[in-house]
């Protein structure tokens, strides 16, 4: 845990400016407060008429704060180079429609809705969907790894962790917090995930298989937002603007949880952080996805108890 706090030290000692900061938490506050007092995701970016205009919207939402997030840097530090790297806009501007891509992929559903009928196939078409969701998002970093930077840094973030008792004490601290949540009714409104589960015929000996898969794979998709955010974008951008890219990042990474409670999605922000200090510093994302897959399934659990409690 010591190695963490360094970690956290020396960002705040050589990164970290109280005004640059204060206007980004502005800002994400008021596309917080767009977002779950008008609506800003549900209203206005998931009615696009295609597929398209729905990739359009969603790359806006995740593009305009990643952008501003940079372009104001320039207003609080003085070596400011990375702009003039060739590397960096093209991240700034792909990455972004990487994910809004990983978002509008649904090629494979009229085939699985197809294939599957009756009440088990939305259990089919989710567990498969987040596996395929990885590929998606994963076979573009590849490619990008590949071209840019292969002969600089192993693929991004699958260096192994010296440690592994930091990131247990950081899900240990978390527990209480998660706690809290799980009596909140927002909370509750999507949490745990496989209550969809509740909907199908029951088999004592089927339900634990459908449990199992499910969770399983609700939990591979956080390797994708690993490699993504901790590896692809933390390290990439790492080599290009060091640590000035933490913070776009996590405004980045905070529009991507606004379909989720309030709670989350700002929490999200500094979790970001957090976790991309540690990517930068260790090499790695195993210690992000610990963290980041423990919460989730303990917000899981958090969530069938309490629904349990309410009852």
């Amino acid at each position: 845990m010591q190695s963490i706090i360094k970690y956290l030290r020396e960002f705040y000692n050589r990164e970290f400016n109280w005004l640059y900061f204060c206007i980004i938490i502005c800002m994400l506050g008021g596309v917080i407060y767009l977002n779950y007092w008008h609506g800003l995701e549900k209203k206005y970016i998931t009615t696009g008429k295609t597929k398209l205009q729905s990739f359009g919207l969603y790359y806006l939402l995740y593009l305009v704060p990643f952008a501003i997030a940079f372009a104001i840097q320039s207003f609080f530090f003085k070596e400011i180079d990375h702009i003039k790297n060739v590397w960096f806009w093209i991240m700034l501007l792909l990455a972004p429609a990487f994910f809004s891509f990983r978002v509008n992929f649904d090629f494979h559903k009229a085939w699985m809705f197809s294939k599957w009928n009756g009440p088990d196939r939305l259990f089919y078409f989710q567990s498969i969907n987040w596996i395929v969701r990885v590929f998606v998002v994963l076979i573009p970093v590849i490619i990008v790894w590949f071209l840019k930077d292969r002969n600089n840094q192993p693929f991004y973030g699958i260096k192994p962790l010296d440690h592994l008792s930091p990131y247990l004490i950081m899900l240990a601290i978390m527990i209480p917090l998660i706690a809290l949540a799980s009596t909140q009714n927002d909370f509750l409104q999507t949490y745990p995930k496989a209550k969809i589960l509740n909907d199908l015929p029951s088999n004592s000996l089927a339900d634990k298989w459908r449990y199992l898969i499910f969770e399983l794979s609700y939990g591979f998709d956080f390797v994708s937002i690993e490699f993504f955010f901790r590896g692809f974008l933390v390290l990439a951008l790492a080599q290009i603007c060091g640590t000035h890219c933490i913070i776009p990042i996590a405004c980045f990474y905070c529009t991507i949880h606004l379909g989720k409670p309030m709670g989350e999605a700002i929490s999200s922000f500094f979790g970001g952080m957090l976790l991309g200090i540690i990517s930068i510093n260790t090499g790695s994302i195993w210690g992000g996805l610990i963290v980041h897959l423990g919460i989730a399934w303990m917000m899981e659990i958090g969530g069938w108890l309490g629904w349990l409690l309410k009852k």
